[in-house]
């Protein structure tokens, strides 16, 4: 379980083996969303005019999306931390509510209106013959951030109860309905690709969310009805504990579509378009166990003992993916899942196998992020989180212009850059951490578990 609200459970010393206990239906909830993106971009690699339609949707449709809803993304962190008792729960719905609908007014515009010919040729200058099919796929990814906002609420609700295991159902639920459209997609042969592309990936998230709602009744019912009320988190300092940890993706997302513009304007943009999506979503695969542990430390550092294993298991996650990642990228692996499971044609696939190495820092850096990021969350103390994520953008905007200035080839300067980014975001989280979590903070946090709800 990922939490515990019984004061027994608080007493308990947590080991190791707790930590993956608590981590491992988030993990695998993570991994199969990870899944998801890869076996997209297959699909589309299979059907008529791949390099245009791989380029519209991992280029152009999956990275502006991506932004648009990265304000809702730390809501899962903010509902395991804030949905404490009925009182909190129901504020933090409403204000869930409010950022969705928002956000996807905003979506509409980008897809619906002039905004998209703006946004598309003039800002980011995609190549003309992607902007038909990209436009198109935003316009199917309409619905994708208010399901997102609705589904990670709720699970923040079953984390904090100790119903983790529910997430991960909810995800495999969600990659099988992705799974059928995409091989009804296959099956039909004529429907274009960023259309089955989008439409799994809106349709698998939609599905996602009416699960995740379902279930959460009863813990809304049950145990959250019981919990003993504490003061509500409202106005400024819901705002300085929120904004933050809201900018993180919003920033690190935004430098998805900045990364497609630069490519765009470096030599071999579109074949690089193609193959970038490809790699950054087998490192997504890797890195995403490591992004499931934030919630983990979140839910288990007030109780006794919790910090070292805590500590221990980020080392042992951080270490472990990055060296399947590294067996992968330095043995013909890589050229075997990038033709045989990605469905590159070959060139594309030599590519794409040749520049894997490339983003080898990141899944280790992801897991260390989650033990400090975690840890600044439970404290409330999210500012250097925003900080961290400022530090990656400014790295890789840097790279980026450099290698637009050069004339390099655009792939190989995006790798480089959010590897470098990502880097340098971690040694940054870890020295805010110092002054941020003091040692004498986590003792008290230590101390109080008995009587604190987790």
């Amino acid at each position: 379980m990922a939490a515990d609200s019984g004061t027994s459970a608080a007493r308990t010393h947590v080991s190791v083996r707790d930590v993956v206990r608590a981590w491992w239906p988030l993990a695998l909830s993570w991994g199969l969303m990870g899944v998801e993106q890869p076996a997209i971009a297959a699909a589309i690699a299979r059907l008529s005019d791949a390099t245009v339609h791989l380029a519209a949707y991992g280029g152009v449709v999956f990275p502006i999306s991506l932004a648009i809803e990265a304000p809702v993304i730390m809501l899962l962190a903010a509902s395991t931390e804030l949905s404490r008792d009925a009182a909190s729960y129901r504020a933090l719905r409403g204000f869930t509510h409010r950022l969705g609908g928002t956000l996807t007014l905003l979506h509409a515009l980008v897809a619906f209106t002039p905004l998209a010919e703006l946004l598309l040729v003039g800002v980011m200058g995609v190549p003309d013959d992607v902007v038909g099919p990209a436009r198109l796929g935003l316009m199917i990814t309409t619905p994708w951030t208010w399901a997102i906002a609705w589904r990670r609420f709720n699970q923040g609700v079953l984390i904090r109860f100790g119903r983790s295991s529910a997430v991960s159902r909810g995800t495999g639920l969600r990659l099988a309905v992705a799974a059928a459209i995409l091989g009804g997609g296959l099956v039909h042969g004529g429907v274009p690709g960023v259309v089955v592309g989008c439409t799994a990936l809106s349709a698998g998230v939609i599905v996602e969310a009416v699960y995740a709602a379902a279930v959460v009744r009863s813990v809304v019912r049950g145990p959250l009805a019981a919990a003993e009320g504490s003061p509500v988190l409202s106005g400024r300092a819901f705002a300085a504990f929120f904004v933050p940890l809201a900018l993180m993706p919003l920033v690190t997302l935004v430098i998805q579509p900045i990364g497609s513009s630069a490519i765009g304007r470096m030599p071999e943009a579109l074949d690089s378009l193609a193959v970038w999506p490809v790699i950054m979503a087998v490192a997504f695969v890797l890195q995403a166990v490591g992004i499931a542990f934030n919630e983990v430390v979140v839910a288990l550092i007030r109780r006794p003992g919790a910090r070292a294993s805590l500590q221990r298991f980020a080392v042992i996650l951080g270490t472990g993916t990055t060296g399947v990642l590294v067996i992968m990228a330095l043995t013909p692996l890589a050229d075997l899942w990038m033709s045989n499971v990605a469905g590159l044609s070959a060139p594309l696939s030599a590519v794409a196998a040749g520049a894997l190495w490339l983003v080898i820092p990141i899944p280790g850096c992801r897991a260390v992020q989650s033990w400090y990021q975690g840890q600044m969350v439970v404290a409330r103390r999210t500012r250097p989180i925003t900080e961290a994520v400022l530090v990656f953008f400014a790295v890789c905007v840097a790279t980026l212009g450099v290698g637009v200035a050069l004339q390099w080839r655009g792939l190989e300067v995006a790798l480089v850059g959010f590897s470098v980014g990502r880097v340098s975001q971690t040694l940054w989280l870890a020295y805010r951490a110092r002054t941020t979590v003091a040692p004498s903070q986590a003792e008290a946090v230590e101390a109080g578990a008995s009587s604190a709800p987790v």
